[in-house]
C-alpha cells in the first residue's frame, strides 16, 4: 500500500501544513524517476522521522528556450505523487504558473552570471536564469532547512550553490550522486525517448566517463584523451553519437582546467542521439594516485 501522502496546489496550503524538525525540499519538473525517488529517499534520511519532505513538481516555463517544446514535456502528476509516496515524501507541492509567477512573466530575475554562459548556458542561452529565478521562488514558498538536487546535473547545482552563497539564502544545498540504470546510463525522464539502437548508442557517454576515470591519475590531458576517443568512435555508430560538447573543468565555476591541474575536477559531457540530447559528468581526483 502506498504511504498516504498530501498534494498543496498553493504557499498557503503549504504553510498551513504542521512543521516539526526540519524540512527538506526535492525540486523537479516531475515525470519522475528512480533518480529522484533516491533524492526523496536522501531527504527523509536527512531530515529524520520527525522532520518534512517536500517534493515540487512545476514544469518551470522560464527553461525553455526557443525550438524547446513546452507543451511536450512529459506531465505525470498521478505517477509522480505515488512515487514520491513511497519514497517516503510527505507532500508533493504542484503550483500552478499563476501561483509561482502571479504578476505574469517576471520582469525582475536571477543572473546566472559568467558560470551560466559556459557549456549547457552557451548550447541553452537564458536556460540558467530561468532555472535559478524558478529556484528562488520555490526556495522562498516552501522555506526548506535542506534542499536537495542530483549531481547529474553539475552545472546546475554548482549554480544554485553559488546563488545560494552569494544572496544569503538560509538553506543548505545537498548534492546526491548520479544515478545509474544498470547499463550505466544516467538515469533522465530524456530516456524514455531513445529507441533501441539510440540507446545503444548513448551508453558510449557513460563508456567515455568511466573510461576516463580510469586514466584520472595520469592528469587532466590523458583524461581528455581517453574520453575523446570512445566519443570519436561513438560518432561512426548508426545511429551516430553528435556531440555537443566535452569539458573537463573546475567544479566551483566551471570553466576549463588546464592539462596540469590536479585536484578536483568535473568531466562533463552534452550529446544528442537521435531526436534525443543527454548530458552527463562524472566528478574526478586528478593526479591522485591509486
Amino acid at each position: 500500500m502506498t504511504p498516504r501522502i498530501g498534494l498543496t496546489r498553493t504557499a498557503e496550503e503549504l504553510r498551513a501544513l504542521p512543521r516539526a524538525g526540519r524540512r527538506a525540499v526535492v525540486m523537479t519538473m516531475g515525470a519522475l524517476h528512480e533518480g529522484h525517488a533516491t533524492l526523496i529517499r536522501t531527504a527523509r534520511e536527512l531530515a529524520g522521522p520527525e522532520g518534512q519532505v517536500v517534493v515540487t513538481v512545476f514544469v518551470n516555463p522560464l527553461q525553455f528556450g526557443a525550438g524547446e517544446d513546452l507543451d511536450r514535456y512529459p506531465r505525470t502528476l498521478d505517477a509522480d505523487v505515488e512515487i514520491s509516496g513511497k519514497a517516503g515524501a510527505d507532500t508533493v507541492f504542484a503550483p500552478a504558473v499563476e501561483e509561482v509567477y502571479p504578476g505574469g512573466e517576471p520582469q525582475v530575475r536571477i543572473t546566472a552570471g559568467p558560470m551560466g554562459e559556459r557549456l549547457e548556458g552557451a548550447s541553452r542561452p537564458g536556460h540558467f536564469d530561468g532555472m535559478l529565478t524558478v529556484v528562488a521562488k520555490l526556495l522562498h514558498l516552501t522555506q526548506p532547512d535542506l534542499a536537495l538536487y542530483g549531481q547529474k546535473d553539475a552545472q546546475q547545482l554548482a549554480l544554485i550553490r553559488r546563488m545560494v552563497r552569494d544572496l544569503n539564502f538560509p538553506v543548505e544545498v545537498v548534492g546526491a550522486p548520479t544515478v545509474r540504470e544498470g547499463d550505466h546510463l544516467a538515469l533522465s525522464s530524456r530516456n524514455r525517448y531513445l529507441s533501441a539502437a539510440d540507446r545503444t548508442t548513448a551508453l558510449e557517454i557513460s563508456r567515455a566517463l568511466l573510461t576516463a576515470r580510469q586514466e584520472a591519475p595520469l592528469g587532466a590531458g590523458a583524461v581528455r584523451r581517453s574520453a575523446g576517443a570512445v566519443l570519436d568512435a561513438a560518432a561512426r555508430l548508426d545511429p551516430p553519437l553528435l556531440l555537443d560538447y566535452l569539458a573537463l573543468v573546475d567544479p566551483a565555476d566551471f570553466t576549463e582546467v588546464p592539462d596540469g591541474h590536479t585536484g578536483e575536477a568535473v568531466l562533463a559531457v552534452a550529446a544528442k542521439v537521435g531526436a534525443t540530447r543527454l548530458i552527463d559528468n562524472i566528478p574526478l581526483d586528478l593526479g591522485a594516485q591509486r
